[in-house]
This record gives C-alpha cells, structure tokens and sequence, in this order.
C-alpha cells in the first residue's frame, strides 16, 4: 500500500504504451539455436513483437531505433534473486526482522528492479525474504505502471519446517522469523501454506527443505507440489545435499535451488526427471560477507560450487541462472555483482552459448513463460537488449548493454 500511494504522489502512472516502434538490428541472436542472423528488422506494436525478418514493411508514424552495429537478444533473466533483502557483513536474518519494515524492504525493491532492468534484467524470479509480502506489491507496483521494472514472478512467504532458515531465536521472542517465513510441519500444513502464499499474490512457491538436520519428507514436499501445480505455479526448493534432494526431485517439484554438494548420481536422476538446477554459483568475492550461511568456509564452498556446476554440465541438467545476492559489495550495485557471477560459469568450462540459453529461453522454460517471454519472436512480449558485441563469442559483453526496451517501452537507448 505505501509503495503506490508513493508512486501516485510522486511519479505518477506510467502511461500504456501504444506505440508502433522498428528496430533495424544489425545482428539478431537467437539463444535456442546459437545462431545469429543479419540485417534484421523487429516491428513492435502495443508491447509486441509483431513482425521479424529482413523484409519487414515500416509504418508510416513508426518509431525507428537503427542499431546496425549491435547484436539484440532478448532480455536477460535472473532465476534466484531477493530484490528486497539486503544482509550487511555478519548480520544475521533475526537482525534484519527487528529493523526494517516491509515498506522499506519493498522501496529498496524498486531501486533493485530498475537497476536491473537498465542493465537488460527483464525478468527476475524472487524467491522470498521479503518481509510481509513485500514482493507482492512491489511485483504489482510493476505491473500496474508506476515504476517501471523487469518482469517478476515472486514467491511471498518461504515454506519450511519450523523455525524458518533461523538458527536459534530466543523463545521470549515469540517466533520472529515467520515475519517471511510460514512454519509447515505436515503435509495438511504444507497445503495450507502453499494456499496462504497463493491467496496473498504469489506466482512462485519456494520451500526451504534441509535448512536444518529435521528436513521435508517426500509426502510433504508433494503436497506442496500438487497444491501449486493445481494452481498453475510451480515449486523451488533449497536444498544442498544428496539425500533431501532425492525426496524433492521425487516429489516432482519444478527446480532445486543451489545444490552446491549434490552427487553425481543426483544430478543424473534430476536429468532423467526434468528438474531445473538454479545454482546461485557464487564469486568467491561474494561468499566472503555471507560466509555464516554456508556449508563451508568461503574458498572451499566456491570450489564445490565450480566442480558442482562443471558436472551438471557435463551430465545434461537443465539449468537455468541464479544469482541469489543478497549483500551489495561496496561500490557494487546489484546488476554488477550479477554479471560476476558469468566469470563462475566460465570457470566450470561452460561455453557462452550455454550460459546466454541459462539466462533467456533455458530460464524462460523453468518460469513457465517460455510463450509469453525469453526469445524474440512474433507474438512474444518485446523484452529486447542490444550489446556491441557478440555474446555467443563473448559472453561478457552482455555487461555492457546500451539498448534495452521492455514490453516495447524504450528503458535505455
């Protein structure tokens, strides 16, 4: 609510956007195939890609954005993020639930957003930790027009057994941690969770299953599936090791997010079974201030994450990327700390093309909107980017965006 009575005070709604735009892209990649094909023309109508080929008819009134020197693609995706959520070095999420409101969690959301989408962002998944359904009304303040942002697709409260992903709270202090987080511990609860995350706007349903050493059952991770899949909405979970993992690939829940010590055999059974990897494989740089929530210390934890990337490579797992930051580096802002994260990719012998289908069609696929968004072609929402460069050769390149339109709307030219 404060978020839109901010935006009507001070912005204002952002008008529809009925404009007929043609962007004559000097090179069009396409993510899926690997390919790139020259002297291309997009026609773009009411957000819309209407038309693309290299004999496209111009309408008279036409805006005309000439990018002749320029690769285009469509806009870039970010499976694993939390918009709302900043931990300075050492702070602990109990910390953070006694000092910011979920007003301030959803203001620092619009900051993030636009910093996203001005560096070619246009669709990020959130997984949660947003206080009180923050994420909802920053997703709606989106969507209705008064601050322009990617596309997200949110989860609300996260799902876990009990005590959330705390580690010890006083009993004084009366259960914190379900400010984000919902207490589940049977499969009639974990159904009931799932329904309060859908009544109160969630298009995602994030569980957290091996947080502690009591973790989900298959019976509980499947109610929870079968709930959000009968609503349309598929399911993520966090878990990092082998045995919980089985029970979630089991259950037919949709991704399984990090997986940092995940077997082989593991992530061949997440092959045979379809499930997404979103990794959120960090730069060791960004583990260092997070260093207390993980398995690991920090230089052991990027090797495993390397290695872990480089065998669900190698065996054929789908994935799609993740980044997960959730402490701003200093001097960093949250679009450069992502594009970081290709160096890890790099590292686990990846090639650009594979990396490029992670971040547009790959990812697409996992959000259930591969119809709607994720490549550039007729009928689709215009999410366009354009780079100087090529980033099946150069994957890089994609940090350095100059062009970005969003649901036809010209964000950065």
């Amino acid at each position: 609510m404060i978020v839109r009575i901010l935006a009507l005070l001070f912005l204002g709604a952002l008008p529809a956007h009925a404009q007929t735009t043609i962007i004559r892209a000097g090179h069009l990649v396409d993510p899926a195939n690997g390919t790139v094909a020259d002297d291309q023309v997009i026609l773009v109508r009411d957000g819309t890609i209407r038309a693309v080929g290299e004999q496209v008819s111009i309408p008279a009134g036409a805006v005309v954005v000439d990018l002749p020197n320029s690769w285009v693609l469509p806009g870039l995706m970010d499976a694993h993020t939390h918009l709302t959520l900043q931990l300075s070095h050492g702070q602990t999420l109990e910390d953070n639930y006694q000092r910011e409101s979920t007003a301030r969690r959803a203001l620092r959301g619009i900051r993030n957003a636009r910093i996203l989408l001005d560096a070619g962002v246009t669709t990020v998944r959130d997984v949660g930790n947003a206080g009180n359904y923050g994420d909802t009304d920053l997703r709606k303040a989106i969507e209705e027009g008064w601050f322009p942002g990617p596309t997200i697709i949110n989860a609300g409260k996260i799902i876990a057994p009990f005590g959330g992903q705390s580690d010890w709270v006083s009993p004084e202090q009366h259960y914190l941690w379900q400010y984000e987080y919902i207490d589940a511990d049977s499969p009639e609860e974990v159904r009931k969770a799932v329904r309060q995350n859908l009544y109160y706007g969630a298009t995602v349903i994030k569980l957290v299953a091996d947080w502690k050493n009591y973790h989900y059952t298959e019976e509980e991770l499947r109610a929870a599936v079968v709930t959000a899949h009968r609503a349309g909405v598929a399911v993520a979970v966090h878990v990092e090791s082998d045995e919980p993992a089985r029970l979630v690939i089991r259950s037919g829940a949709d991704s399984i997010e990090h997986g940092t010590l995940l077997s082989d055999d593991v992530l061949r059974l997440m092959k045979e079974h379809g499930t997404f990897l979103v990794g959120s494989d960090f730069p060791l740089e960004h583990l260092r201030p997070i260093e207390q929530f993980l398995s690991s210390d920090a230089e052991t934890y990027s090797r495993q994450t390397i290695d872990r990337l480089r065998r669900a490579h190698r065996i054929g797992v789908p994935m799609a990327f993740g980044t997960d930051v959730v402490s701003d580096l200093p001097g960093k802002n949250r679009a450069e700390m992502l594009f970081e994260f290709l160096d890890v990719w790099l590292a686990a012998d990846i090639p650009p093309a594979a990396i490029l289908k992670a971040m547009t069609t790959d990812a697409a696929m996992l959000l259930r909107i591969q119809d709607e968004r994720g490549s550039v072609r007729v009928g689709l929402a215009a999410d366009l980017i354009a780079v100087p460069g090529n980033p099946l050769e150069d994957i890089h390149i994609l940090s350095k965006v100059q062009f970005v339109m969003k649901d036809g709307r010209i964000i950065k030219q």
